[in-house]
């Protein structure tokens, strides 16, 4: 297949992405879209982010399941995502917190908290514009503020998030679906897969760049041979050790 024939399949395939999420999204002026990284891995933190793509953004090529996508494509429209985004929030929570609330409380403490610097950065970015307006700009720059009644999230897997109090739909599979889930998705795995390789060069006995804190057998032969790292979650080596 011609480069150009699968340039003209994905932009299909991304336009299709583009139109499912409106029908999701319904009358709903803003969209923001959550999903997370890291729910399984034996070390690190989870990773959560929150993205509002909006109008002005058009349609960004290659937006999938994180998953999906190759190292250096993630990292590439981590780049995009971040310069062309509305407005978009990371959060971490790390293992301790984990240990301490379990990994679904924590997946949805770092949703909430990612959803909220989503909101605080629109929030300033609309601010910005302020100075120097007229009072009928100063208005319509308020109103371009993302309230309940116009606003919805949609949200990666088969649950909504606690204490978010907007319209929520939660979506299976929706970072394959939704370009505002996929960029959420790929903010966040990039950011974890980052704090990996830190990891990596601090203890590269435990092979973090390779596994990404996964528990590979090469993994929990070293937990055994060099012992449980402060970033270990040790709620999740009960049965290892």
């Amino acid at each position: 297949m011609k480069k150009e024939e699968r340039l003209m399949m994905e932009r299909e395939r991304v336009h299709l992405m583009y139109g499912s999420e409106r029908e999701l999204a319904g009358d709903a002026v803003y969209v923001f879209g959550i999903d997370e990284a890291g729910r399984g891995p034996l070390c690190g933190p989870v990773a959560a982010a929150c993205c509002i793509l909006g109008n002005d953004c058009g349609e960004i090529l290659y937006l999938n399941d994180s998953k999906k996508l190759s190292e250096a494509r993630r990292e590439e429209l981590y780049g995009e995502i971040t310069s062309k985004a509305a407005a978009y929030g990371i959060a971490l929570i790390d293992c301790r917190r984990i240990d301490e609330i379990n990994i679904l409380n924590a997946t949805m403490e770092a949703m909430r908290d990612a959803f909220d610097k989503c909101m605080d950065m629109y929030r300033k970015r609309q601010s910005e514009k302020l100075t120097g307006c007229s009072s009928e700009e100063l208005k319509d720059a308020f109103d371009l503020i993302p309230g309940l009644s116009d606003s919805i999230v949609l949200v990666d897997g088969n649950k909504t998030v606690p204490g978010i109090h907007f319209n929520q739909k939660s979506v299976v599979k929706g970072d394959a679906k939704c370009p505002s889930i996929s960029a959420a998705s790929i903010l966040a795995k990039v950011t974890r897969d980052r704090l990996l390789y830190e990891y990596d060069r601090l203890y590269p006995e435990y092979g973090f760049a390779k596994n990404k804190g996964y528990g590979t057998k090469e993994h929990i032969e070293a937990i055994k041979k060099y012992g449980v790292l402060d970033i270990h979650r040790r709620s999740f080596l009960k049965n290892i050790l």
